[in-house]
């Protein structure tokens, strides 16, 4: 039997696309994960016990011109944690008034000084939402979801900040 050559045609076009795209350097914007930082040594001001602050560290170590540094004096900028804060609110109910869905909340709250202590980022808030269905038959694996949403969500904000990092003027020499 043989393939209709329509259905074939299509194949052999898309495999052809498919191999320009990749051939040309075509990338998605945001998939790179490498930023211009105007800082060469950084110190990160979050407790080593704080997966925000490992995440943090390990997403800078990626990039090859960045130092971490474990004394502020030593850096060009230095990252403190403000506040960081998880909430969980009911978004809407069943008709037997138990919770349907809920809004959970991630809120970070950091400021960037320079090597010497004066403010390079005042107090920058990153506010991040998901909405999570529950059922209250799948206990156990609401809250693994609700976790995974929280874990994601300390992903968005460290990249958040990565970025807000490499947007910032780079310290005066002098």
């Amino acid at each position: 039997m043989r393939a209709p050559r329509p259905y074939l045609m299509r194949a052999l076009l898309a495999l052809l696309l498919a191999a320009l795209v990749a051939g040309c350097g075509f990338q998605l914007r945001g998939t790179g994960g490498t930023y211009n930082m105007p800082f060469h040594r950084i110190f990160v001001g979050i407790p080593d016990t704080s997966p925000l602050g490992n995440d943090l560290k390990r997403n800078l170590r990626g990039a090859d011109t960045i130092t971490i540094v474990d004394k502020p004096e030593e850096s060009d900028a230095q990252v403190l944690l403000v506040s960081e804060a998880r909430g969980r609110s009911i978004l809407s109910l069943n008709s037997l008034g138990r919770a349907r869905e809920y809004l959970l909340t991630y809120t970070v709250v950091f400021r960037v000084l320079d090597g010497k202590g004066a403010t390079l980022l005042g107090p920058t808030e990153i506010a991040l939402r998901r909405n999570l269905a529950y059922d209250e038959t799948q206990v156990l694996a609401k809250e693994a979801e609700a976790n995974q949403l929280y874990r994601d969500m300390q992903g968005d904000a460290v990249q958040q900040m990565i970025r807000r990092l490499a947007a910032l003027k780079p310290p005066a020499q002098g």
